[in-house]
């Protein structure tokens, strides 16, 4: 029996040495440094990349198991509790756009990415700590009922907003089709208003165009996921087979709150060539341009128009702002969003994922527009009558111009 004893402890030696070993050299690889500490016993971690900080899990531990054995409607669910754990380790960094996102939100991001999915149809974003809609979906519920580019969620269903992160508020908004929601919103100081929307199937092409007349074509982007750049190249080639003479493109990306980098990068070179589109910044400071290569359709065009406004965000600036510093193109509408981050994008096996701010992005002259936007070169508001009535002047005043080249 001692000899068994004495062999137990001997596996339990080399299975224990073996596995600090591969798991050091993993760690150690990945910039992580782990001790075990005595009297009493701690684990510190220590992420050498970019700084040294120790870290004690004994605090968590310590929750994790009296939430687990005195929480009154137990049993709680452990999966839940570490989805829980990581979304608020995540929204610590204080950055809206860094996000944890459990499965069947990362799927519902996934999937309206790729242009179909079931909900009201918003972009969410936060501004100022509150919880807003950056843009309605064209043909949405939520445009349907009226929710416009900078409107307050004050309440999802009664429940505050207040300290919500978008990846939460997603998870309550998004739902089965057909189903309905309550939301408390409020337009600019105005008093607050309860609205009810009926989720529904939301099915859109990102690339839209029509043939205004006088050699001029308008071009709708409502968002830069993962079918934009084929649309777009299908709508040149319309285009080019349809229209005789084309003397201005009217780019519009009102309302449109971003999507793929390399989406906004491939439309841009449509329009110039070797020129930088883009330029991304690392924590660091470390600069790398992004230029136009590919040789596109619409570079001896004559007049370029973009129309933006305050639900225009993150790769619609990236595209006005090349269009603007390289070719000239003239700017119509309202001041953008100002979102002058990029994200990475990583999924895990469980279908869950994480967006983590990587970088900063700078136009090609070298401005973060950031919390501040890009103020058009013609300011051309359009008011809550000229909504209600179908009226578009910003569109109007780009046919104007146009039409006048």
């Amino acid at each position: 029996m001692k000899a068994f004893e004495k062999f137990q402890r001997f596996l339990i030696l080399i299975l224990t040495s073996v596995g600090f070993f591969y798991g050091g050299y993993y760690f150690g690889k990945s910039g992580y440094i782990f001790e075990l500490r005595k009297n009493p016993p701690k684990i510190e971690v220590r992420n050498q990349y970019p700084v040294n900080s120790e870290v004690d899990f004994a605090l968590f531990w310590e929750v994790w198991d009296l939430v687990s054995s005195e929480y009154l409607e137990r049993p709680v669910d452990p999966q839940k509790m570490i989805y829980g754990a990581i979304s608020g380790m995540v929204s610590s960094l204080g950055d809206p756009y860094t996000s944890y996102l459990p499965p069947t939100v990362n799927e519902a991001v996934s999937d309206a990415l790729n242009g179909s999915y079931q909900g009201i149809g918003a972009e969410l974003g936060i501004r100022e700590g509150q919880l807003i809609i950056v843009s309605p979906i064209d043909g949405s519920p939520a445009k349907a009922v009226g929710l416009r580019a900078g409107d307050k969620i004050l309440e999802i269903e009664d429940r505050s907003t207040l300290g919500m992160t978008i990846s939460e508020a997603v998870s309550l908004i998004r739902g089965n089709a057909g189903t309905k929601i309550t939301l408390t919103m409020q337009t600019d100081n105005q008093d607050s208003r309860k609205v009810e929307i009926t989720r529904g199937v939301i099915t859109i092409a990102s690339v839209t165009w029509e043939d205004k007349g006088d050699g001029t074509a308008y071009i709708r982007i409502n968002r830069f996921g993962g079918e934009t750049n084929n649309e777009w190249s299908k709508v040149v080639t319309d285009i080019t087979i349809n229209m005789n003479q084309l003397d201005a493109v009217i780019v519009d990306v009102r309302g449109n709150p971003g999507g793929y980098l390399q989406s906004s990068i491939f439309i841009a070179e449509e329009f110039f060539n070797n020129k930088p589109v883009v330029y991304q910044e690392s924590a660091t400071g470390e600069q790398k341009a992004y230029d136009a290569k590919r040789p596109g359709g619409f570079q001896d065009v004559p007049g370029v128009f973009v129309l933006v406004d305050g639900g225009s965000a993150s790769a619609s600036e990236i595209l006005a702002a090349a269009l603007k510093d390289n070719i000239g193109a003239t700017l119509i509408g309202e001041k953008t969003f100002g979102k002058g981050t990029i994200q990475d994008a990583q999924d895990f096996e469980d279908g869950s994922g994480v967006h983590i701010t990587v970088a900063k992005w700078l136009t090609p002259k070298k401005v973060w527009v950031h919390d501040i936007g890009i103020e058009p070169d013609i300011a051309v508001e359009r008011s809550d009558e000229d909504y209600n009535n179908n009226v578009d002047p910003q569109l109007d005043k780009a046919l104007e111009l146009a039409k006048g080249l």
